[in-house]
């Protein structure tokens, strides 16, 4: 019987599972063991605890497990690599596969095959993969630069919308919630916490949008059409670069993140864009799981060290 490992490291959680040919024999999780938010020693204190965790509740040695495909961002680091291929190197026997964070969830979705993904949780970013394997990206900046339609972006955006609301006389129910949220009193904190530097988290301010709109806020609304909107003009320069590449017809469409996944207003925006622009793609009804990926390609030893 061979055995399988699959882990998806995520930007705020991390979750493993062990499975054979058929079945899914364990799901353990733990939080992010990505480089840039955690120290290598907390990274690698976390992965070798996840990893024998699930070997544990699967009750099956690590040293037996066939192939193991790991999914984290920041690939392209060689520090990043490195670190991956030590830690894992040392816990588990038979094959390992490094990939993206974007090339398991398109393989959630799509199965090594053609189709864009949109990722919309606290950053953003929008990947196509074509049907010869070329890669199309669009956005993926940061929160400086970018991350249209993320989590940030959107806690930022309602924000920055209070204020302006406050200069034109617009009433918005987001002051009060996001006095709330950080808890401070005044419009003065409110300035003071936004413009503080290491700036605060903004991401998790994107409920509160969410909920604001939900009670009829007319601003928090309309930032959340414009998350939907922005990410919609960015599913359509992916599908534009996939078409003057020579790779036309439908395209489909997949997502993960929290925003897409938990903010209906987003969504509904960003399909309805797409259907105004007619961009030919389709976009699926439910999230990808991008565990279900990374232990696709583990099972399958598909496109071995896989890279954006």
């Amino acid at each position: 019987m061979s055995l399988y490992l699959a882990i998806d490291a995520g930007g705020t959680k991390t979750v493993c599972c062990v499975a054979d040919e058929t079945r899914e024999l364990a799901r353990v999780s733990c939080g992010t063991v990505k480089l840039m938010r955690v120290s290598e020693a907390e990274a690698t204190d976390r992965l070798i605890g996840l990893v024998t965790e699930a070997a544990a509740v699967a009750g099956i040695s690590l040293a037996d497990v066939t192939r193991t495909c790991m999914g984290l961002a920041g690939l392209s680091i060689a520090a990043v690599r490195s670190w991956a291929e030590k830690t894992l190197g040392k816990l588990v026997g038979g094959d390992l596969l490094l990939c993206g964070d974007e090339v398991i969830a398109l393989d959630a979705a799509f199965e090594g095959g053609k189709g864009i993904l949109v990722i919309a949780g606290t950053g953003s970013n929008i990947v196509g993969r074509a049907a010869d394997g070329t890669m199309y990206t669009v956005g993926g900046w940061g929160p400086a630069l970018g991350d249209e339609g993320s989590g940030f972006w959107i806690g930022h955006e309602g924000v920055k919308a209070v204020f302006w609301g406050l200069d034109r006389g617009v009433p918005t129910t987001m002051l009060k919630a996001v006095q709330e949220a950080w808890n401070v009193d005044t419009i003065g904190d409110v300035v003071a916490a936004a413009n503080v530097r290491p700036g605060p988290d903004f991401a998790a301010l994107a409920p509160v949008v969410a909920w604001c709109a939900e009670e009829g806020d007319e601003l928090a609304r309309a930032v959340l059409e414009r998350a939907g909107d922005d990410l919609a003009e960015q599913v359509g320069l992916v599908r534009l670069k996939m078409e003057e590449s020579g790779d036309p017809g439908n395209v489909g469409v997949a997502y993960t993140g929290s925003v897409l996944e938990r903010i209906d207003a987003v969504r509904r925006a960003m399909v309805k864009t797409l259907a105004a622009n007619e961009v030919d793609v389709t976009v699926r009804e439910a999230a990808v799981d991008s565990l279900d990926g990374a232990l696709w390609r583990a099972r399958n030893g598909a496109l071995r060290d896989a890279k954006q």
